[in-house]
């Protein structure tokens, strides 16, 4: 397999490539940290196939997708009757990857027996499959991926911090794909000549200037897999193969219809309607002034009531931030303003 392809040339994205080039060819474990969807997996790669672990085996676990005790025999293996159903000796994936590197995923949900049972593999490299009693030899670079906050959950008592200290000889901090705008578009050309090769398409004939207004405006909670899933979601749509692409179809859970009995109902109180986020909209949020509480905080009520209607209009516009200007009546700047006073309000 050849080393993955990463496009990048926004400078945050450059610093986290040095910092992966210096540490790839050491053999101490390393912590990816970043927001769903930044290419964790794909960097855990990258640092693989710079090592000299090269041409040796790459094992990806993803610790989220199974129970404790199924983890458990995934990492160190089991022998034949450690448990029922286990008829056979099974190597795990330590041993699978000896010489390589294991890549472990969503680290932060693995219990603290596991995390255990991890660190004098890592520490001393040493496991026992389950229902053995031979302790095996085994050298695996470690490398451990998460958006967790690992050293709250340690303090906390929830993550062992000595393992902490172990998997953190460096960490890479992978940037939200909104801090990379010079990015945005470098990555959707390539989505979207890859998905126009899979509908058989002769060429890309490009983005019009709405639809790259449309890109650069989102802030894409998802980041680079949200894009993705956009860029060829919205090619699958559209009508014409030899026009450029014109609209960039981000919320697939908006109706292309208004109910006019449900917006009615919803005027009059009688009944609920829902937004595009299927969340229940009541008569009371289309006045959020009804919802002020009486206080002697007067700065309080104004800020909560900015964020009320900032929130709404956020929803109903997909979150697209020009749209939302124009429907709040304010310029660009000054949502921009709002939305750094009120940083939360991206959050979904």
């Amino acid at each position: 397999m050849d080393m993955p392809a990463i496009l990048g040339e926004s400078e945050l994205f450059n610093q986290t490539l040095e910092q992966l080039s210096l540490v790839a060819p050491l053999h101490k474990p390393v912590l990816v940290l970043g927001e769903r969807g930044t290419g964790k997996e794909l960097m855990a790669q990258r640092l693989h196939y710079l090592s000299e672990r090269w041409d040796k085996p790459f094992i990806k676990l993803n610790c989220a997708a199974l129970s404790e005790s199924l983890l458990e025999s995934a990492l160190f293996g089991h022998e034949s009757g450690a448990f029922t159903g286990a008829s056979r000796q099974v190597k795990g994936c330590f041993e699978r990857a000896h010489e390589g590197t294991l890549f472990l995923d969503e680290l932060a949900t693995a219990s603290l027996r596991v995390q255990e049972k991890l660190l004098r593999a890592i520490e001393y490299g040493e496991i026992e499959r389950l229902g053995g009693q031979e302790t095996l030899r085994v050298d695996v670079r470690v490398i451990a991926a998460t958006n967790a906050d690992l050293p709250t959950l340690a303090q906390q008592g929830e993550f062992r911090a000595d393992l902490l200290d172990r998997l953190a000889f460096d960490v890479l901090h992978l940037p939200p794909l909104r801090l990379r705008d010079m990015d945005i578009l470098l990555l959707a050309e390539s989505f979207a000549m890859a998905m126009c090769r899979e509908l058989d398409w002769p060429v890309f004939a490009g983005f019009t200037e709405h639809a790259v207004e449309q890109l650069m405006d989102y802030h894409w909670p998802g980041n680079i897999r949200e894009l993705k899933n956009v860029i060829e979601r919205s090619l699958y749509r559209h009508p014409d193969a030899q026009l450029p692409l014109d609209e960039i179809i981000i919320d697939p859970f908006l109706r292309p219809w208004v109910d006019p009995m449900a917006t009615t109902a919803a005027a009059s109180g009688a009944v609920p309607t829902t937004d595009s986020e299927s969340r229940p909209v009541t008569a009371t949020e289309t006045n959020p002034v009804s919802q002020v509480v009486a206080t002697r905080d007067m700065k309080q009520q104004v800020a909560d009531f900015e964020r009320q209607l900032l929130q709404q209009g956020l929803r109903h516009n997909s979150y697209q931030q020009k749209r939302t200007a124009k429907h709040l009546g304010l310029s660009y700047h000054q949502l921009r303003g709002y939305l750094r006073k009120y940083p939360e309000l991206l959050e979904r």
